[in-house]
């Protein structure tokens, strides 16, 4: 049983939760507000489920998903995330989190800003591109191809880890090699929020155009996707 840890308990926290405790884990959950509001989602989570604050989640997890807005992340406990792998599902966003002049140049990725804040931990992007309202309802169907999802790190290792877990969850798995390629998912891109199977995820990352590159059409303006975080 993988003790996996969340910080950020929200829409998109709450449904991998469930996934993870369906397929046998044990779930840590923590949120910005503190344990005690978190009674009802540990009680719809059932038995393998517990809350705690943010620093106890980090401490006690094998590994952690972080799905908080990016303008909040220098708030993470480095020291107790040390050697941990931690998951990033986060997405970027103007409109929320402020203008980033490393993104707005796309000289860097929200998984690179995130393993800069956590220097000691190994980050693997992941889970950034599907609805949260759709990560219960498109695991494996009982016929025909899985959605594919994708997994991008600089360590090879916690890369498998990851994909391990999203495989046992019901996905087909899509490896996009280092942090650096994980804009080929971020917003507005042609395989971010879309339900595709592996050749069809393998197509729209390859199709990806740097924001500089898209029209005005292209964009959304920054606005979070429905259901995100």
């Amino acid at each position: 049983m993988t003790k996996i840890g969340f910080i950020g308990s929200g829409n998109v926290g709450k449904a991998v939760a469930k996934l993870a405790v369906d397929a046998g884990n044990e779930v840590l959950m923590s949120n910005s507000r503190g344990p005690e509001s978190l009674g009802e989602t540990v009680a719809w989570l059932g038995d393998n489920a517990s809350a705690g604050t943010v620093s106890e989640v980090a401490a006690q997890a094998d590994l952690v998903l972080v799905s908080i807005p990016l303008n909040k992340i220098d708030s993470l406990p480095a020291e107790q995330l040390r050697g941990k792998i931690v998951i990033d599902a986060n997405n970027y966003y103007p409109d929320r989190d402020g203008r980033i002049p490393d993104l707005e140049e796309e000289t860097s990725t929200t998984s690179e800003l995130l393993q800069d804040v956590l220097p000691e931990s190994s980050v693997v992007k992941a889970l950034n591109h599907i609805y949260a309202s759709e990560v219960l309802e498109q695991v494996r169907p009982e016929s025909g191809a899985a959605r594919a999802l994708i997994v991008a790190g600089d360590d090879p290792d916690s890369k498998s880890v990851v994909a391990g877990h999203l495989g046992s969850w019901g996905f087909d798995v899509l490896d996009l090699g280092p942090l650096s390629e994980g804009w080929r998912i971020q917003r507005d891109t042609p395989g971010y929020v879309a339900n595709l199977d592996l050749a069809g995820l393998q197509e729209a990352v390859a199709k990806a155009k740097r924001y500089a590159d898209m029209s005005p059409s292209e964009l959304s303006g920054g606005v979070p996707a429905a259901g995100d975080l």
